[in-house]
Formats: C-alpha cells, structure tokens, sequence
C-alpha cells in the first residue's frame, strides 16, 4: 500500500509560519526586483527632466546643478548657458490646487525673465477636460509673457488667460504652477 502522507495541521503556529515565510519570500523578491531596476528607473526619469528642460528653455550648451530657493522648497531650478552666458533657467513647479491633485509643470524663462515655454510634466486631472492642460492652444497662452505685467489668472478671475471649458479648476491649477516658478525665478535670480 502507498503511504500516505500526512497532511500539516491547521493550526494557529502552522498558519503563523507558513505566512512568515510567504511573506519574507515576497519581501526579498521585492526588494531585489527594486535594487536591480532603481539605476535604470532613475535613468528614465533623468532622461525625462532633461528632455522637458530643453523644450522649454532657449537653446542651451551646458545646465547648471539644481538649485532650490527658500520658501520655494519644492521647485527644483535649473540655469542654461550657452559659453558663459545665461540664456534662461528652468523651474520644476507644482501646483496642489489640481482638481484631482498636484500638477507637475516645466516652466522656461529666457534671459530676460519672460516665459519661454511650458511643459505639463505630471497630474492626475479628469481625463479629456483637465488633460487638455498639455494643447499648446492650452499652455502656449504665456509663453513670451512678461509676468510682471500680465495678469495670470483665468479670465474668469479678471485674468487673460483663457481657461479650458469645463475644467477652471485644472487652469487655475496651470497659472498657479508658473506664477510660483516666476517668483520663485524673482527671488532665487541665477546660480
């Protein structure tokens, strides 16, 4: 006759190691999986950041180390040079006031203080209105602005930005992302 083999017992202790174990196993493949994809993750991101600064600044041959400024301590900037000379600087900027939460933008100022362009980086807006905030009809409405004297706000807050239908909030959200990088420019100037 075959043996038969014994069945573990169901009991709290065999319950509470055969979890332990399941439970450490994931965790080691976990972090094993994160410490061999975090160079190439990190990479991407990079990547990113740099792709985005170059759209939005004029063009430049060397960029200058991330700088903060206080009071702004979570807008990363960063100044283009072209030899010597500064022809604009870059500003990672966020906005809390998204409708569904942070609105990560690029925000390019030329040499001269004005914005150069914009890049929508990251937000988690309501999908065909607030997304809308990348349309270069959208976005494009400040580039070359002189900040100092243009109203950045909707219109329906006596602005002259042009907000996107059905989605205010995500364009309010807009104006305050790149008038945070323009004071935060103002205050912080270049490094």
């Amino acid at each position: 006759m075959p043996d038969k083999k014994k069945k573990l017992e169901s009991s709290f202790l065999n319950m509470l190691i055969v979890l332990t174990v399941i439970s450490l196993v994931s965790a080691f493949a976990l972090g094993f999986t994160y410490t061999k994809t975090k160079p190439v993750a990190d990479k991407v991101a990079q990547k990113k950041l740099e792709d985005a600064i170059k759209l939005v600044v004029p063009d430049f041959d060397r960029l200058g180390e991330k700088f903060k400024v206080e009071g702004f301590e979570r807008l990363d900037l960063y100044t283009a040079y072209k030899g010597d000379a500064v022809v604009g600087t870059a500003v990672k900027t966020v906005s809390e006031k998204g409708f569904s939460g942070d609105v990560w933008i690029m925000v390019g100022l030329d040499g001269t203080g004005k914005v150069h362009n914009t890049q929508i980086l990251e937000h988690k807006e309501t999908p065909g209105l607030g997304t809308k905030l990348s349309v270069p009809k959208f976005k494009d409405q400040v580039n070359g602005k002189d900040l100092q004297t243009f109203k950045l706000s909707v219109k329906k807050d006596g602005g002259e930005i042009d907000a996107i239908t059905a989605a205010t909030i995500s364009s309010r959200a807009f104006c305050d992302a790149v008038q945070k990088a323009y004071d935060a420019y103002q205050k912080g100037g270049v490094k």
